[in-house]
């Protein structure tokens, strides 16, 4: 499919007509793609409500590091030393607004404070804030499932012919 051809919009291509499908990311790629943007949305519970915020990321290992400010509402999300940490998804892509191509992945795992301060340093120097509150710590999300998916476009069909 040529550029021009790409960007028009969903379902028509003059006589042509452009499908879709979705093809399911192994967790590598996803992961992979997931590293290659700097924002998405961390979805986790707050006063007993569903909550999503965006918030700027980086990728480490398989770990999701997110930058908190500790009057924020992620640093509500603080678990106790017993527990492996607080169950919290994350979610970014990459989708054409005129096309509809492109992909989306979701990690879903729990989360913790990152408690080594020079970790927290470290992830500082590549995660600026683009809020105007200073960041006092970071989250790791370690993932337990990692799904993803690409919308890809299927050749072009002709459109049956309109009989008069």
């Amino acid at each position: 499919m040529d550029q021009e051809a790409a960007r028009r919009p969903a379902g028509r291509s003059g006589g042509m007509t452009t499908a879709r499908h979705m093809r399911d990311l192994d967790r590598s790629e996803a992961l992979r793609l997931l590293s290659t943007v700097s924002l998405g949305r961390i979805v986790f519970t707050r006063h007993a409500l569903p909550a999503v915020r965006p918030v700027n990321h980086l990728v480490v290992g398989e770990d999701v590091i997110v930058r908190i400010h500790e009057d924020g509402a992620l640093g509500s999300l603080v678990a106790p030393c017993d527990v492996p940490g607080v169950v919290v998804a994350y979610e970014a892509d990459v989708i054409d607004p005129v096309t509809h191509l492109g992909w989306s992945v979701v990690v879903t795992g729990y989360a913790r404070v990152v408690a080594d301060t020079d970790e927290v340093d470290r992830y500082a120097s590549f995660l600026r804030p683009w809020v105007a509150r200073p960041m006092t710590g970071a989250l790791r999300i370690r993932p337990d499932l990692v799904t993803g998916f690409r919308l890809e476009a299927d050749p072009p069909r002709p459109l049956p012919a309109v009989r008069s």
